[in-house]
């Protein structure tokens, strides 16, 4: 995860003349990018529209994440420049509403307004479906609507259908199923956050999958924080699991691919584990973090495995997929952490091999268990271990990617290149790949030998242009 702002749904200008302006500030992972796109649905029945910019929004919401160290400060400093705009469009006679969502604003809802008093809204996560009334209430009662409690209902139970796939082109989605998380590790602050894990109707996430499929996308990738929790009301009134769910998604004509994130190795279970084996749709590429390779740190962590018990599921993935490739997260500096603790990660990335891993120093994040522990590791020492442990993966990473080379993969073209007649696309492991090809094939899923590994992509050469099966 990162905290940077990303383009979501809502950078698209608007033709209607007449529509309010929305503008739509994301940060974080791609469940917040999901979420900014649905809470432009939420809006869209009262008048607003995407627009580029906040100077020609008449209303702009920050879509926060908590996840990274320093996340509320930079949030801050977006809203003292938004602050500027708001006044400079009120001296014009032009009204702003100012919305802090997501999970900064949960932690920190009444600081936020005591730091910046001229925000109007702030919600949690879990309230998103309540915005109409929320812009309501605040323009009713000319101050601030704060609104982060957890309800009882399912905010999907209230909102509007999705419009459309959330990424330029169309042709690749996010679906959330799944949200919250009962594992309550050391260092995160999800379960504070986000709440308790709960899941949505299989009826629902089928028909979103459906409507999604059926305004172009070819890939979809389920969202959750413990996805693989997943656990969901079936209509044959049983509970389904994510490989059940995974395995009627494929039966729907023309969704190609299907991925997921992010998982929890503790709810990995057999029915997932074989499902990867059996549907072609999963793609051969899972995220599944451990942290750290140290059981000791693993137990600090209040992980509920071992490095061990890490290595045999992984071991388990593979012999169900043999072109199974591994993504992870790793994070250096727990307190406690001893030089013995670290190297017990990099001998576990040794011994497993990853295609890429996302790694970051610990940092305390307010109300959790490990921010108040003892023994916090000196700065330094958290920048050594990083950088030694990210030129491992790097290795790994760049060794991964040269394997490719010679191989013949079925890549699915998002758009044109950067080159005149080049045309660009993903991997089954997520890897973009640059080939030269006609605009046409947009859309379709190719066959490309690999020719050329880069730092972050693959160059390649069409081989086919009829679509793969």
């Amino acid at each position: 995860m990162t905290v940077t702002p990303v383009p979501g749904p809502t950078t698209q200008p608007t033709s209607d003349p007449h529509a309010r302006g929305l503008h739509v500030i994301t940060w974080g992972c791609q469940m917040n990018v999901y979420d900014s796109a649905r809470m432009t649905d939420v809006l869209r029945p009262l008048g607003y529209a995407p627009v580029d910019a906040p100077d020609a929004a008449d209303m702009v919401i920050l879509n926060t994440c908590h996840i990274r160290d320093r996340a509320a400060e930079k949030v801050f400093s977006e809203l003292g420049r938004l602050r500027l705009v708001k006044e400079e469009r009120a001296e014009a006679g032009r009204k702003t509403i100012i919305a802090v969502a997501g999970c900064v604003a949960q932690a920190e809802g009444k600081e936020i307004l005591a730091r910046a008093p001229y925000v109007d809204i702030v919600l949690g996560p879990q309230t998103y479906h309540r915005l109409p009334e929320m812009v309501a209430r605040a323009a009713r009662a000319g101050g601030a609507v704060i609104d982060t409690d957890f309800p009882a209902e399912q905010k999907f139970d209230f909102l509007p259908d999705a419009q459309a796939p959330q990424t330029p082109g169309g042709l690749t989605a996010f679906l959330t199923i799944q949200e919250g998380c009962d594992k309550f590790c050391s260092f995160c602050v999800v379960p504070y956050t986000r709440g308790a894990e709960a899941s949505r109707p299989v009826a629902s996430v089928l028909a979103e999958a459906r409507r999604l499929v059926a305004t172009g996308a070819r890939e979809i990738t389920l969202l959750g924080q413990n996805v693989n929790a997943y656990h969901g009301d079936g209509p044959d009134g049983v509970v389904w699991g994510l490989a059940r769910l995974a395995g009627e998604m494929a039966r729907i004509p023309g969704l190609a691919r299907i991925r997921y994130t992010t998982s929890h190795p503790r709810d990995m279970d057999d029915a997932l584990i074989a499902a990867h084996g059996r549907l072609p749709q999963f793609m051969p590429f899972l995220h599944l973090p451990v942290q750290s390779g140290s059981d000791r740190i693993l137990r600090a962590m209040n992980r509920g495995h071992t490095a061990d018990e890490y290595r045999d599921l992984v071991r388990r993935l593979r012999d169900s997929r043999p072109d199974l490739a591994l993504s992870s997260d790793f994070i250096i500096g727990h307190p406690g952490e001893t030089d013995e603790d670290f190297e017990a990660t990099m001998t576990l990335i040794r011994d497993i091999g990853f295609a890429q891993a996302f790694s970051f120093k610990y940092s305390p994040r307010p109300g959790t268990p490990a921010a108040g522990a003892p023994l916090q590791v000196p700065e330094a020492v958290k920048d050594e271990r990083l950088q030694a442990l990210q030129a491992l993966v790097r290795q790994q990473q760049d060794a991964f990617n040269a394997a490719t080379v010679g191989r013949t993969l079925p890549v699915l073209v998002t758009g044109k290149g950067r080159k005149p007649g080049q045309l660009s696309g993903r991997s089954p492991y997520l890897q973009p790949v640059h080939f030269d090809g006609p605009e046409r094939l947009i859309g379709s899923e190719v066959a490309v030998e690999i020719t050329a590994p880069f730092t972050n992509s693959l160059g390649g050469q069409l081989q086919e242009e009829r679509a793969c099966a």
